[in-house]
């Protein structure tokens, strides 16, 4: 006996209408990337100096507020995983800010400064071994043993090319962005997920597109000290046989679909109600003292970026140094909870 099943007016007005977000959404991300792509590879220089202006102080504020709403009231038996990713990220980012510094007390040239970035890596790569091998053994467990010995093999492979591996984390990182936000919109929105993940597939398009368009472009002119800081961080002085035109406009459009993910699609699609409300973040509900630290959190990141934007007006160069070391805390912190999401 076979069944019919029927389905209401209302079933099908909600169903259309979540077929329609979807396209929208799918329609602004391609305008977004496709806009950033042509910007990126037009005025590289310029338009990194004003994305990094605009966004580079928010973004990080609301990165800091959506991690806060991923973080539970009461850590249990996840408090050793918790307190792990957190000293992992104080501590890691102290030695990297404080990497020129030692170096230059202790005199080291450039092969005692690989060796110091060398360890450093080492150390990076030690705490994420750590922490998948602490998450596979949570719920839901996975079969992540995997992790060490490949874990080993990047610590060898970092020995004979330090400043690789800090290459590959710079432009890596915006990949985790693009990350997270498909987690969200698995769990908050998954009727867009098919129309997400067809924007993603056009990220390798747009890159190609890019490369080959700027392949047989000369370096960037200017000898200055601003052009210099932001050829030198895209990679020039590590890919000397790549222009740095293609360097900066790839690194540059990256940033942009990484400021776009944070700013816009994730608070777009996960994040409620007005976003300094302590009240909706359960960790600020778990006691009064981390209520207090979330609000302490929070306003110290506005004022960031307000102290940020100033110091853009008054010295860009030297900011974008600071901003860019700083930042190195908002990059190992996505790391714990990216595999919290997994």
């Amino acid at each position: 006996m076979s069944t019919v099943s029927f389905s209401s007016p209302a079933q099908h007005v909600v169903e259309g209408h979540s077929s329609a977000a979807a396209r929208a959404f799918a329609l602004v991300t391609l305008v977004v990337m496709v806009a950033a792509c042509l910007l990126a590879g037009w005025a590289p220089l310029g338009f990194s100096i004003v994305t990094v202006f605009l966004f580079a102080g928010p973004h990080n504020w609301f990165e800091a507020r959506y991690l806060m709403s991923r973080m539970p009231p009461r850590w249990g038996p996840l408090r050793i995983y918790f307190l792990t990713g957190i000293s992992g990220v104080l501590t890691l980012t102290a030695a990297f800010a404080a990497l020129p510094w030692i170096t230059d007390r202790l005199g080291w040239d450039h092969d005692g400064w690989l060796t110091g970035l060398a360890i450093w890596n080492t150390a990076l790569v030690a705490w994420i071994v750590a922490l998948v091998l602490m998450r596979s053994r949570q719920n839901p467990t996975r079969d992540w043993g995997w992790i060490a010995p490949v874990g080993l093999a990047v610590i060898g492979v970092n020995w004979l090319a330090p400043q690789a591996w800090d290459l590959g984390l710079i432009y890596l990182h915006p990949v985790m962005a693009m990350w997270f936000l498909d987690r969200e919109i698995a769990v908050h929105k998954p009727d867009w997920q098919r129309a997400y993940r067809g924007c993603l597939c056009a990220v390798p398009v747009l890159l190609a597109a890019l490369w080959w368009h700027l392949s047989a472009t000369e370096s960037l002119p200017g000898e200055d000290a601003l052009t210099a800081r932001i050829t030198l961080h895209a990679g020039a002085g590590i890919l000397t046989n790549v222009s740095s035109h293609l360097l900066v406009s790839t690194h540059t459009f990256l940033e942009m679909l990484h400021y776009g993910v944070w700013l816009i699609a994730i608070p777009l699609v996960s994040l409620r109600g007005k976003l300094w409300r302590l009240d909706q973040v359960p960790l600020a509900r778990g006691s009064y003292s981390w209520r207090m630290v979330c609000g302490a959190i929070l306003a110290a990141g506005f004022f960031a970026v307000l102290g940020f934007w100033a110091g853009f007006i008054a010295d860009y160069a030297t900011t974008r140094d600071v901003y860019f070391t700083v930042a190195m805390l908002h990059v190992l912190a996505e790391v714990p909870f990216l595999l919290r999401l997994l």
